[in-house]
C-alpha cells in the first residue's frame, strides 16, 4: 500500500504531516492506557514485535505494484488482536520507518502518508472492536465473522486512504480513477485472505496460553476487557 513518490507533493504534503501527527498522537493516549495496565517492558516487546512483523509484511511476504500504489499483506487486525492497538500502532510506523531506511529510502518523503494509511484504520478498529466484541469474550473465541468485520474495515480503510492520497494529490482525472480502481480491486485478495490469518494466529495463541509467547501477547488475548 505504498503510495508512489511523488503522488502527493509540496505544499500538500502539510496535510499528510498533520494526519500522522494526529495519529501518532491518539496512539501516544492508548498507550497511556495500556501501560496502566501492563508493563514498560510487555509494552516494549509487543511493540517490537509488531515492528518486527511489519517488517516481514513489507519485505518478505509477496507484493504487486498496482495502480497508484502496492499490494501488501499488511495483517493489521493480526498486530491488533495480538499485541494491542498502541503497541501494533507504533510497530507498523517503526516497521514502515525502517523498511524506508535501509530498503528503499525513495519510500522516505512518503512517509506521513504511508502512516497515516496504516495508522488511522488501525485506530478506527480499535474502537469499533471496543463496541463490537463483548467486553466478557477473549480475543482467542472470536468467531470468524466477528474477526472478518474488522479485517474488512481495517482493509477498506486503507483502500480508502489510498483513494483519498489519489485524488488530493493528482486530482480527479480519468488517469486517476482508473489507478485507484486498479488497486482497489486487486487489494480485494488481501481482504479475502486476512481474516483466515488472523484466525490461524488466534488459534496459534490459544495453545500457545501458557508458554513464553503467550505471556507476551495483549492480556485482551486471553481474558474479558
Amino acid at each position: 500500500m505504498h503510495i508512489e513518490p511523488g503522488v502527493v507533493d509540496g505544499a500538500k504534503m502539510t496535510l499528510a504531516v498533520a494526519t500522522a501527527a494526529g495519529a501518532f498522537g491518539y496512539s501516544a493516549k492508548l498507550a497511556a492506557a495500556d501501560l496502566k495496565k501492563s508493563n514498560v517492558m510487555s509494552f516494549a516487546a509487543r511493540t517490537g514485535l509488531a515492528a518486527i512483523g511489519t517488517f516481514i509484511f513489507f519485505e518478505i511476504l509477496p507484493t504487486f505494484p498496482v495502480g497508484i500504489s502496492e499490494v501488501h499483506f499488511i495483517l493489521g487486525t493480526t498486530l491488533f488482536l495480538l499485541l494491542g492497538a498502541a503497541p501494533a500502532a507504533f510497530g507498523l510506523a517503526a516497521g514502515l520507518l525502517l523498511q524506508g531506511t535501509f530498503f528503499a529510502p525513495t519510500d522516505l518523503p512518503m512517509f506521513f502518508v504511508n502512516v497515516t494509511t496504516l495508522l488511522v484504520p488501525l485506530l478506527a478498529i480499535q474502537a469499533i472492536a471496543s463496541r463490537l466484541i463483548p467486553h466478557d469474550k477473549a480475543y482467542v473465541d472470536l468467531a470468524y465473522s466477528d474477526v472478518a468485520k474488522l479485517s474488512a474495515l481495517y482493509q477498506g480503510g486503507i483502500v480508502s486512504w489510498v483513494a483519498f492520497w489519489a485524488f488530493y494529490g493528482q486530482g480527479f482525472t480519468a488517469e486517476t480513477f482508473t489507478m485507484v480502481w486498479t488497486f482497489a480491486a486487486a487489494y480485494s485478495v488481501v481482504i479475502l485472505i486476512e481474516p483466515i490469518a488472523d484466525l490461524a494466529a488466534l488459534a496459534t495463541a490459544k495453545a500457545a496460553k501458557h508458554t513464553a509467547l503467550g505471556g507476551l501477547l495483549e492480556r485482551r488475548v486471553y481474558a474479558e476487557a
